[in-house]
């Protein structure tokens, strides 16, 4: 005669096997104070990592975001003008974040949420001044490594008149919208980039996969990421196309104040907020 517990829903866990508990584990999501434990180990390391490591890193991610312009920018002058090279030209954007999420390299708007759980946890003005740091390196240093890499697209000649008048459309697009319109755009890009931290605990093997989904949806909206964008707009103004007050008052400052909201308010303080009883 059959076991009815062995196969009914509501066996409790304590009647199963050790196999059966192993198997069990290995299906179960990470609930979400683990993952806030995973994201706020992270975000701990950062903030202790000396200042030359965390500059050699973010400078890094700042040259290698702007792959994501070459590739959207191939695409846009590969493709003719309509609907296709709209829905097909973002995922060329994809490409730079593969490189520095998968890489491990420092970018600015995850750090939006890993070291901002370690403050939340610790509440107190040293931990801010942690963060204050954290953040200042790192965003120098990937925008320093974003403008060296346009002035290289610009005065370089590796890539075709269409695909230098492709970037210049990207910038152009970039810094079209006036501040507030600008700084909204940004707080959704700083929604996306940090919920796809978040993600990154559970996703395991799918990682690439979120990567590429999340920042094609970024791309795809036209939304403002401060480093990547920053690509764009710094082709411009070394193209003379634009002035380094366009780049800074039209595009850097909207972006890098709705960055920080979208990524801060709208993922670090709500994802906390909903362990914070568990931790």
């Amino acid at each position: 005669m059959n076991d009815e517990r062995t196969f009914s829903p509501a066996a409790k866990l304590g009647d199963l096997s050790a196999q059966q508990k192993y198997e069990v584990d290995e299906q179960s999501r990470p609930n979400a104070a683990l993952i806030h434990e995973t994201i706020r180990a992270e975000g701990e390391g950062e903030l202790e990592r000396g200042a030359w490591a965390l500059v050699c890193s973010a400078f890094a991610a700042g040259l290698s975001i702007g792959f994501s312009m070459v590739g959207e920018g191939e695409l846009y002058a590969l493709l003719p003008a309509g609907p296709a090279r709209d829905l097909l030209a973002p995922f060329g954007y994809t490409i730079g974040f593969l490189i520095v999420v998968v890489g491990r390299q420092q970018l600015f708007t995850e750090n939006t949420l890993t070291p901002v759980l370690v403050l939340l946890h610790n509440r107190s003005w040293y931990a801010l001044r942690r963060v204050l740091r954290l953040w200042s390196i790192v965003l120098a240093a990937n925008v320093a490594g974003a403008i060296l890499f346009a002035a290289a697209m610009a005065h370089g000649a590796a890539f075709a008149p269409e695909v230098l008048r492709a970037f210049a459309e990207l910038g152009h697009q970039a810094m079209r919208a006036d501040f507030s319109v600008t700084f909204v755009r940004a707080i959704y890009a700083g929604w996306l980039i940090a919920i796809m931290v978040w993600l990154m605990p559970a996703a395991e093997g799918s990682r690439p996969l979120i990567i590429i989904l999340i920042t094609y949806m970024v791309a795809l909206s036209g939304l403002s990421h401060i480093i990547a964008g920053s690509v764009d707009c710094a082709f411009l103004v070394q193209t003379g196309v634009a002035s380094w007050g366009d780049f800074f008052l039209r595009f850097f400052a909207p972006t890098l104040l709705g960055n920080i909201v979208g990524g801060v308010a709208l993922v670090a303080a709500l994802n906390y907020g909903q362990v914070a009883p568990e931790v």
